[in-house]
């Protein structure tokens, strides 16, 4: 069953390809883009679309003035808008200024106790609300808690607890913070999910642990299996978790690599519990059809998330170097980005960020920051659904509209606009374009409200033909039908009389 689903995919792939590349191979070329920008319909095929965000250049250690970056792998904006990074190989934090114009500090050592201290291999870095900063320092096994100008807080190190396995060898890779100042790390080999460590340093337990589904052919499998091919197959342990953001409310997006590419992001309240939303496919997991074979084969393998606010949060593919952004209805909003040599495509991506209305991505083997200014198609979807989700539907159609005039054929702006006629009350427009939109769903709503308008409209009318149909078939039974009964020759009553016995 599930080579022949990864050979659907292949051929769903190539179909997909073939219709890009002959039906707006001009367009692609006359952008001048490194990449092809496109979506899925809700057939699930690749379908061309304006690009939602174009390169616009990138920064590097020379153009600061400082010496080059050495393999990098995270990126954080602060509250205050200054853009801190993890320059892992360098053993610092490199300091920039909102338009990553200048370096405005190095913090590569700090005094703790009277004694200079530094950092050794920092993969992950993070500034809370509050701004302090946060720095996984990976090989010195401990999270280091600093101010902004380098000044040492505090360290987090060596958790103890009896849910962790003996020995446990704490080696944080990532870290984010919430309103609260509870800090969540992904650590390497942490399986059982997110460490949660108090504001005092205090550690919690996990958080959002991803549960491991096992087919049924799978555990067939295993069970006639003898103890050494047991022990040669592969380990049913949860997922690791590779990039993490929070919200303002608290709610934690982390991303994962789902081999499947179903889903391959979560959004995790409070309790540690999955309440994020998914769309009509039931799908989070990026590229919908792809190659089975390949260096780029296989589904996307998203490295981070940023939330971006208002419900959009987009994901990180190292696969194909591509960027996915999703709604908080789980819809997906645009694709762009790509690996390659050119100027605006990626090498090794391995962290992303948002800056107002640009997405900047750290390339690690670049040694530099990739960024990408938002077109006016990008700036108008991104609007719309903002809107959606702050309630102002009538704005939310004009943007929509907008959309249209630039992707006629584009299913959300579609079903975008059938939502806000849904919402606004107007239940035949709302159909005409969940129509368009391809959204069943939300058609079926339509239609079924639309149904209940006109029966309500037209009460009067639907009462005075059941009063009338109820008098006619009165009439009928008391007078027409006797009538015909006499006719065909019977007379009910004197029949009734002869039928008895004498």
């Amino acid at each position: 069953m599930k080579k022949a689903n990864l050979i659907k995919k292949s051929a769903a792939f190539l179909l997909g390809l073939a219709v890009m590349f002959t039906t707006v191979g001009e367009t692609v070329r006359a952008e001048e883009l490194p990449y092809d920008t496109y979506n899925y319909n809700y057939r699930e095929y690749i379908v061309m679309t304006p690009a939602a965000y174009v390169p616009s250049g990138s920064v590097t250690g020379q153009d600061l003035g400082i010496t080059s970056f050495n393999e990098p792998q995270d990126i954080c904006k602060a509250p205050n808008g200054e853009i801190y990074i993890a320059d892992t190989k360098n053993n610092r934090i490199v300091v920039l200024n909102r338009d990553m114009t200048e370096a405005v500090r190095i913090i590569d050592s700090f005094t703790r106790d009277g004694v200079e201290d530094g950092f050794k291999t920092p993969n992950g870095v993070c500034v809370s609300s509050n701004n302090q900063l946060y720095v996984a320092d990976t090989d010195n096994k401990r999270i280091v808690v600093l101010t902004p100008e380098g000044e040492f807080v505090k360290i987090i190190d060596n958790p103890q607890s009896e849910i962790l396995e003996e020995g446990f060898d704490f080696i944080p890779l990532k870290v984010t913070v919430d309103y609260a100042d509870r800090v969540y790390c992904i650590a390497k080999n942490a399986f059982e999910g997110i460490l949660v460590f108090e504001n005092t340093g205090d550690f919690t337990g996990y958080f959002g642990t991803i549960e491991v589904k096992i087919t049924l052919w799978e555990k067939f499998w295993k069970r006639l299996a003898s103890k050494e091919e047991r022990a040669k197959q592969q380990l049913y342990i949860p997922t690791e978790f590779t990039g993490i953001d929070i919200d303002s409310d608290g709610f934690v997006y982390a991303s994962n690599i789902d081999s499947a590419g179903i889903q391959g992001v979560r959004r995790l309240n409070p309790r540690g519990e999955d309440v994020i939303q998914k769309g009509e496919n039931e799908n989070l997991g990026g590229d919908l059809q792809f190659g089975v074979y390949g260096d780029y084969g296989g589904a996307s393998e998203f490295i981070d998330v940023v939330y971006r606010g208002r419900g959009i949060y987009s994901l990180l593919d190292r696969k194909r170097g591509r960027i996915f952004t999703y709604d908080k209805e789980g819809n997906l909003l645009y694709i762009f980005g790509g690996l390659g040599s050119q100027q605006g495509t990626f090498t090794t991506p391995v962290a992303i960020e948002a800056i107002d209305d640009q997405i900047i991505v750290l390339d690690a083997y670049q040694n530099a920051v990739l960024v990408f200014a938002e077109t006016e198609y990008g700036s108008l979807i991104n609007d719309a659904v903002g809107l959606r989700y702050d309630g102002d539907e009538a704005q939310a159609i004009e943007k929509w509209e907008a959309v249209l005039r630039l992707d006629e054929n584009n299913e959300l702006a579609n079903t975008g606009m059938g939502k806000a006629y849904l919402t606004a009350g107007d239940n035949k427009k709302a159909m005409e374009y969940l129509e368009l939109g391809m959204n069943r769903k939300y058609y079926s709503i339509a239609y079924k409200r639309y149904r209940n308008e006109i029966l309500t409209q037209n009460m009067n009318v639907i009462m005075t033909v059941i009063i009338v149909l109820i008098a006619f078939m009165v009439i009928y039974n008391k007078f027409l039908g006797e009538k015909i009964r006499t006719k065909l020759g019977r007379k009910p009553k004197q029949a009734k009389k002869e039928g008895g016995l004498s």
